[in-house]
């Protein structure tokens, strides 16, 4: 690039950031040079938009940021994000994740569109069959999204894309490719995974192009003694996405299995640091798009289990649980474009059922069945059972005008737990684009949700669950604007909530023994900011050895109201009052490639102290070789993100990857 394109492309992409600017009506694709705004679709709508056609905030973190950055798992990548709170009891497991100051309960989080949350709790949610390495792009969707994701999508969603070997990218001929990812660290962490997609033909159509079979396959384990006395764990994970395309065709398969068995320390009480806990995650879903003219049809079908088996202390039977949740959904939605604009209907029967020696309602001996699972023991019966089927259904149109996208919609919920009568959720986002590089954007949603299997059923020392407690209700509102081109990605949001029958486990000031925790319901009203940016000097100076500068910043402030006063709140009013992330990618000579992240939480609550940490990684590639350093906590900080857990000190990894 000589100078004269260096001075005009600057000038150009600068004043592209000003809204004087976005006034003009010169200006369109063609004669904007060098301008590409992502065509990718985002999973925020019914009907397919592009992420420059959506009328509301979705943070994307691309592949290339996850590969660069210092994260092992996806749950330290999600930390970056400055909305998204993630709070660990143990280094790579135990992970509750919550969005804009709500709960681990309180999210949607799919797997290339399939819900994966578990109605028995949020604290095993997290529980993922793919590694980072596997992983295209996350997509984050702060608010309630009832209207796409059903109502337990209460304060927002994540949805994990992992690579899709579609061979449209690559031609019409077998293609493949390929990674084996090997690592260790410091406390006995050591491990391993290989990830493959390829793709092939599967004939012709009759208009002459190719059918084609799409293939993505991915093992991996990880072991860790642990940072702290009793943290040790393992995972071990399987996963397979599989899909046909076609001109009118597109369907995918997925198919995943998880095991992670961890030494629990103090995770659930101070007064056992022995704790043992196992997860066993199994999945199957398949969906499909079929076009028919201006008509489009998405069946849906999924299957996911999870044994949980958790002891008080390690190898004993006191206080020990086994627990055993199945989910069932079936779902279709259809779409046709119009005049003005895009049209869905959708319907989903979603069909959750636990069975424990804990949870639920007493069975009658004769259905008493052995526990399930790697961890199930001989003699020990599920003895408890509960269940419950929630049907949505959905009508959403989108408006799509040249510069505008207005979307309303009307989901209506029905679940068996309730009063049998229907409840309406309805929804409304609007957005306008000046010109392509600027987008403002204004939400008002509302969504309900169900207690989970845990807040109705739990109980044990200390701790009571509560039967007859309301689903959880919000309306959220939000106002934002963004500007996106190569050179500057900026974005401010202001939103608020009225929240009612909140769910989460408090003791109550006139609590005889003053110790014991009960759920109950309360109301909550929220407001607060987000504000992020990022430049990437390359778009105007190929030379510049920084790739990267970014950092984002929220803010949260809420008022919560029980009923009768009280002495202590386990989860709902410990939200993040403060988070500040920063990140700077450099690339100092040809192939190598180094980031580091710097974070600063300030969490409200007893006992939480805020912290800052740095975490670094530096990542050289040699043609088909990269050899990588990831260190976290590189000041050796002392933290917790729950009072009583400390975390990891200074710790690293080193791995090689190749790919084939």
């Amino acid at each position: 690039m000589n100078i004269n394109n260096l001075i005009y492309k600057s000038v150009f992409l600068l004043m592209s950031s000003s809204p004087l600017f976005a006034s003009a009506q010169i200006f369109n694709n063609d004669s904007i040079p060098d301008v590409e705004l992502s065509e990718v679709r985002i999973l925020s709508s019914r009907v397919p938009l592009s992420r420059a056609q959506t009328p509301i905030l979705v943070r994307v973190i691309s592949r290339d940021e996850i590969l660069s950055a210092p994260s092992a798992n996806i749950e330290q990548i999600l930390k970056t994000a400055s909305g998204v709170d993630v709070r660990q009891r143990g280094d790579g497991v135990q992970t509750d994740i919550s969005l804009r100051g709500g709960t681990f309960d309180q999210i949607t989080i799919l797997l290339n569109g399939i819900n994966i949350s578990s109605p028995h709790t949020g604290h095993l949610s997290a529980d993922f069959p793919v590694s980072v390495d596997d992983i295209e792009r996350i997509e984050i969707l702060e608010g309630p999204s009832a209207r796409v994701f059903g109502t337990q999508s209460f304060c927002g969603t994540i949805n994990i894309v992992t690579v899709d070997a579609d061979p449209s990218k690559n031609g019409y001929t077998f293609a493949s490719q390929g990674v084996v990812n090997t690592f260790a660290g410091d406390n006995g962490h050591y491990g391993a995974n290989i990830s493959t997609a390829f793709s092939h033909n599967a004939g012709y159509n009759a208009k002459g192009n190719p059918n084609r079979f799409v293939h993505n396959f991915s093992a991996g384990y990880i072991s860790d003694d642990g940072d702290v006395p009793n943290s040790s764990y393992s995972v071990s994970r399987i996963f397979y996405r599989g899909g046909y395309r076609s001109d009118n065709v597109k369907a995918d398969f997925q198919a995943g299995y998880s095991y992670k068995p961890f030494d629990a320390n103090t995770f659930y009480g101070a007064a056992s640091t022995d704790q043992w806990e196992s997860n066993e995650h199994f999945l199957l879903s398949a969906n499909a798009e079929i076009t028919s003219g201006n008509f489009h049809f998405n069946p849906v079908v999924s299957l996911d289990r999870r044994y949980d088996h958790y002891q008080w202390h390690k190898n004993s039977h006191t206080g020990e649980n086994f627990h055993r949740c199945d989910v069932s959904t079936i779902g279709f939605n259809a779409w046709t474009k119009s005049s003005i604009g895009r049209s869905s209907i959708g319907v989903e029967m979603r069909s959750e059922q636990i069975f424990s020696t804990k949870l639920g309602n007493p069975l009658d001996s004769a259905k008493f069945f052995a526990t399930r699972g790697i961890d199930a023991e001989n003699g020990i019966n599920y003895s408890h059972s509960a269940d419950r089927t929630n049907i949505t259904v959905i009508l959403e149109h989108d408006f799509l005008f040249n510069r505008w996208t207005v979307a309303l919609a009307a989901p209506a919920v029905y679940n068996s737990m309730l009063d049998y009568q229907w409840r309406w959720c309805p929804g409304a986002d609007v957005s306008f684009r000046p010109n392509i590089f600027w987008k403002l954007y204004a939400n008002v949603n509302t969504a309900m949700r169900m207690p989970t299997f845990t807040d109705l059923y739990y109980s044990g020392t200390n701790i009571i669950g509560t039967q007859d407690l309301d689903p959880e209700r919000t309306v959220d509102y939000s106002l934002g604007v963004r500007r996106r081109n190569e050179l500057i990605d900026a974005g401010a949001t202001l939103f608020g909530s009225h929240k009612t029958d909140m769910i989460d486990w408090v003791i109550y000031a006139d609590e005889p023994d003053g110790q014991t925790y009960r759920s109950g319901n309360f109301e909550m009203e929220t407001m607060g900011g987000e504000a992020d940016f990022s430049i990437r000097p390359r778009a105007v100076w190929n030379s510049s050895f920084i790739t990267k500068i970014g950092a984002q910043y929220s803010y949260i402030d809420a008022n919560v109201e029980h009923t009768k006063p009280i002495a202590a709140s386990k989860y709902a009013q410990e939200y993040l009052r403060h988070k500040v992330t920063a990140d700077i990618e450099l690339n100092p000579v040809n192939n190598l490639t180094i980031c580091t992240e710097y974070r600063y939480q300030y969490r409200v609550g007893e006992g939480n102290e805020p912290y800052s940490l740095v975490d670094m990684s530096a990542n050289y590639t040699f043609k088909k070789l990269t050899l990588y350093v990831q260190v976290y906590n590189l000041l050796n900080k002392e933290y917790f993100d729950f009072s009583y857990i400390e975390q990891p000190g200074l710790r690293f990894t080193a791995g090689l990857k190749y790919k084939f």
